[in-house]
């Protein structure tokens, strides 16, 4: 059986109800590097990848310290710069 992920960009108000916090948990834990960093989506938008998210609320409901979710934080960062560049045209 194949499972297909559709990613989709959540905007703040979607990410923090996700994850069933309040925007002063949610902006702390951002700084705090516990939830993934916005991606631009222009001049004056952010928003955070629904796979980000998801993998975030996969974590918290197994129990993951501060410091397991502060290492997938990181992974999940790193996998988007890789995957990025998987998918730009040489210059």
């Amino acid at each position: 059986m194949t499972t297909s992920v559709s990613l989709r960009i959540l905007r703040k108000p979607q990410a923090m109800e996700a994850l069933g916090l309040p925007l002063s948990t949610f902006n702390l834990r951002v700084k705090q590097r516990l939830v993934t960093a916005p991606v631009s989506l222009g001049s004056r938008s952010v928003g955070w990848p629904s796979t980000d998210i998801d993998a975030l609320v996969q974590a918290i409901c197994k129990g993951a310290s501060n410091s397991q979710i502060t290492a997938l934080v990181h992974t999940l960062e790193l996998e988007r710069k890789t995957n990025l560049s998987l998918h730009l045209p040489l210059l």
